[in-house]
């Protein structure tokens, strides 16, 4: 069995998240390993405080899901039920693998592999979390994506995205490349949002909104947020955010 699983996890050219699955686990980079372990203390944890300790009985959308490491771990977290959309198919067959390895029942969560801008017209319900995460700046139409999500979100969002270092609301032109399976789906041409313009932008689709300021105990692969080019920001439409916004 192990022999057969490190074959089908050797199928895929690349692993973005750390998984074990079935006893394996994914090829990742020790400092990549370590980023994504500072990421989830530094919102994920603070976005389930903020929900009393538990997404249960919630409704969860991930936008631009990767292989599924954010949808896994609101599951974990107890959430209702998840979706999971990503615009390459890769990503949504790493994400199959790692639910199923995981042995996370069929009715608690969906992949799809579609652009977030082709599900638009879809009737998808409601969402009580939105999760956004390493997504903004990898397209052209932050503000529509935005509208979207807002329109289809019932209470909170989360952000975790790339910023532009200039002063003011602002977006800033730069290029993806859409062959890398980091990159945009959605061309080459993308927007860096300034820090203000997040917020800016959250507030305009009906948001309250907080910059979750980084404090890892280890920088390693994580430099970005240490420099300040990227930051998380906690947004709600119902859920109070007094406590943070007095921190």
């Amino acid at each position: 069995m192990s022999d057969d699983v490190r074959e089908v996890i050797a199928l895929f050219p690349r692993w973005h998240y750390p998984f074990e699955l079935y006893g394996q686990s994914t090829p990742i980079d020790p400092a990549r390993a370590n980023r994504h372990r500072q990421r989830r203390r530094y919102f994920f944890d603070p976005l389930v405080r903020l929900l009393g300790g538990s997404l249960a009985g919630r409704r969860v959308l991930d936008l631009g899901c990767n292989a599924g490491f954010w949808s896994l771990c609101a599951v974990e977290h107890g959430c209702d039920f998840v979706l999971g959309v990503d615009g390459r198919a890769m990503h949504v067959e790493q994400a199959e693998l790692v639910f199923e390895a995981h042995q996370v029942p069929a009715h608690r969560y969906e992949f799809r592999c579609a652009s977030v801008f082709d599900l638009a017209a879809d009737d998808l319900g409601t969402f009580d979390v939105v999760l956004c995460l390493g997504l903004l700046y990898h397209t052209s139409r932050p503000m529509e994506l935005l509208q979207w999500a807002a329109r289809v979100n019932s209470d909170v969002l989360l952000i975790d995205t790339a910023l532009s270092g200039r002063d003011g609301s602002v977006l800033e032109i730069a290029f993806d490349n859409p062959d890398d399976p980091r990159s945009s789906c959605d061309g080459e041409l993308v927007f860096y949002p300034s820090r203000q313009a997040v917020l800016d932008m959250v507030r305009y689709h009906g948001y309250r909104a907080v910059v979750l300021e980084p404090h890892f105990d280890d920088y390693a692969g994580a430099e970005d947020f240490r420099a300040g080019r990227r930051r998380a920001f906690l947004c709600a439409k119902r859920t109070s955010l007094d406590a943070w916004e007095a921190r």
